[in-house]
């Protein structure tokens, strides 16, 4: 006796989800992420940094005025405290922004890009904190000269172009 296999009888589908959501988004290109990057850490830098920074100081100052004179003998403890302010205004911007404005920080709103979940829904809370806390890696910033990055790989999420 012959057994013949039988077909399925729904159609297998020649494309899987992962190629219908490549074709339906554009990753952003190489230049539009460095863009990014720039834009969001002069914001940072220049005017996130200075706000927090003067707020934590007088605070500081008011709170602990004891602390402050510490700091003009020990310049290794202001050098800490700039540096954690620094990772906080780091996680709490990209998280924020992300999160909050479906996918947009201020570089990705100027350069037309967006990020996204691979499935092509919008970034959860846990998607944009995984994110930034995976942009702390040493050397992460390297891996941007890929199309997908290491948060982009980690959390699961890309950035594509959005206009």
């Amino acid at each position: 006796m012959t057994e013949y296999s039988q077909q399925p009888s729904t159609p297998v589908d020649i494309l899987s989800e992962e190629d219908i959501l490549l074709n339906q988004y554009q990753y952003a290109s190489t230049g539009q992420r460095f863009l990014n990057y720039l834009i969001d850490n002069l914001f940072m830098n220049y005017g996130l940094s200075y706000l927090t920074g003067y707020a934590v100081g007088i605070m500081i100052g008011t709170l602990f005025p004891d602390f402050i004179a510490g700091f003009q003998a020990n310049r290794l403890s202001l050098t800490l405290v700039s540096l954690i302010v620094s990772i906080l205004n780091y996680i709490f911007y990209y998280t924020l922004c992300e999160k909050l404005f479906n996918g947009y920080t201020l570089g990705k709103l100027i350069t037309g890009t967006r990020a996204i979940r691979e499935d092509g829904k919008p970034l959860t809370f846990r998607n944009a904190l995984l994110r930034s806390l995976s942009r702390l890696v040493p050397f992460e910033v390297f891996s941007g000269f890929q199309i997908r990055p290491w948060h982009d790989q980690w959390t699961d999420t890309m950035v594509v172009k959005s206009r």
